[in-house]
């Protein structure tokens, strides 16, 4: 008799794909869920430092001091901000978050003496109040936006695109429009929201030029003002923010988070962050502006050896925002039981638009926002950051550095030729850097 053979899935029509076909013929519309890419791509996984040893002296851990500082906004801005470490929390909109959550963040980033950001929907009491530096965000919605808070706030962002969704809007769907969050942003309590795509008020760099200065006059030019693009076109995107008149540009990674779009924009639109970073960084050397403006990324920032990676390849400090959560407590596996009434798992939950998170987070519901206490949560926080900066400082001393800022990419190499080529450093073993050519 001849033995069966296995039967055999197609790598094409996987197990996942199946179901959103069978989902879409069911359903006839597209599938929105939060956070941000889930397929595999290069990352800075690929990277490895290279320790000093006999060419290079390393730093003893305990004896030698490793700064973590970075200033943000020296070229402008009369109060340009100083970091005590170069980790930031991204935006993420009270709406999409609890107030509870905006809270947490505020004290975790506080504690640590780094700045938090507001995202969409304007500024609200508790964040502000428990954050000592905090980012004002102008988004194309202006939801909640208002002369006032720009000028309580320590720096001003002007966001132009987001990383999980380049050249597309959000969504803030009714459940999670309660009268607090319609308050605020000028919307009927309920309605699902759609966020535009682009400012209402301008359509090339010139326009944003006259937005820059707009926004300096309001704040008697104190405030340093960022730009945020998804990355996409990041040479071109940081010297065009450049030439606007930015003080600092925040490049986010097709890994970065969203609260809700549609899962195939997250999936197929954008850059990896490890593709961007060298582009916009040359962008900044062509312009004789790098570490005159300062450069923050963003996507997929987990641990300290991320963030010197970033570090060495040019930024000056990276932005967290789906790892923040995460400190928070989302997808915590203690509340598996609860994920799987939901029809998902800890670790895989991304539905935050539907409002119904039990971990208090990324919902408006009280009964679910009051588990959240945002003094463990900030104190969480606050952990991790420490954390993350003391891993980076350990990379750094590795190589020798007695400042994160003094990674560079020779401290670098890449285990697979698609890093190699994307971050500009040698693969491993070799000299040879994969490509050529300019940006």
């Amino acid at each position: 008799m001849i033995p069966p053979t296995t039967p055999r899935k197609s790598a094409t029509f996987d197990d996942y794909t199946l179901s959103e076909i069978r989902r879409a013929a069911a359903t006839g519309i597209y599938d929105i869920r939060g956070a941000g890419a889930k397929r595999k791509i290069p990352h800075f996984d690929d990277l490895l430092f290279l320790g000093a040893s006999i060419s290079r002296y390393p730093l003893e851990g305990y004896r030698e001091r490793c700064g973590t500082n970075v200033v943000l906004g020296s070229r402008y801005a009369k109060k340009p901000i100083e970091l005590k470490i170069p980790v930031t929390i991204a935006g993420m909109s009270f709406g999409s978050l609890s107030a509870n959550a905006k809270e947490a963040l505020g004290r975790g980033a506080s504690t640590m003496g780094t700045s938090t950001t507001t995202g969409d929907g304007g500024m609200t009491q508790e964040e502000r109040g428990h954050s000592s530096l905090l980012v004002y965000q102008i988004l194309p919605s202006r939801y909640g936006m208002n002369p006032d808070d720009l000028r309580r706030a320590d720096a001003v962002e002007i966001v132009v695109g987001q990383g999980a969704k380049p050249g597309g809007g959000g969504m803030l769907l009714g459940q999670k429009i309660t009268e607090r969050v319609a308050g605020m942003r000028v919307l009927p309590v309920g309605i699902d929201q759609r966020s535009a795509c682009r400012h209402p008020d301008w359509t090339g760099p010139d326009d944003m030029q006259i937005k820059i200065e707009e926004i300096r006059e309001i704040t008697d030019w104190e405030k340093p003002i960022y730009v945020k693009v998804g990355a996409s076109r990041p040479y071109y995107d940081t010297a065009l923010a450049v030439k606007a008149g930015a003080d600092v540009v925040v490049l986010d990674g097709m890994q970065g988070g969203t609260a809700a779009t549609q899962e195939v924009f997250i999936e197929n639109v954008g850059l990896p962050i490890l593709a961007s970073i060298r582009p916009a960084v040359q962008a900044l050397i062509d312009l004789g502006m790098h570490r005159k403006v300062q450069l923050i990324v963003s996507g997929g920032i987990r641990n300290g050896a991320d963030v010197a990676k970033a570090l060495a390849l040019g930024a000056d400090a990276v932005a967290i925002g789906t790892a923040a959560l995460a400190a928070l407590g989302d997808n915590d596996p203690a509340l598996e039981a609860e994920y799987r009434k939901l029809g998902t798992t800890a670790g895989a939950y991304d539905d935050w638009h539907e409002g119904r998170d039990p971990a208090g987070i990324t919902t408006q519901d009280p009964e679910l926002f009051k588990r959240l206490d945002p003094v463990k949560a900030g104190r969480r926080l606050a952990n991790y950051l420490a954390v993350m900066t003391l891993e980076a400082q350990t990379i750094a001393r590795a190589c020798g550095k007695s400042h994160v800022h003094n990674l560079e990419p020779e401290d670098l190499v890449a285990l697979t030729i698609e890093a190699a080529a994307m971050a500009r450093v040698p693969l491993a073993g070799t000299n040879w850097i994969p490509g050529g050519g300019s940006f």
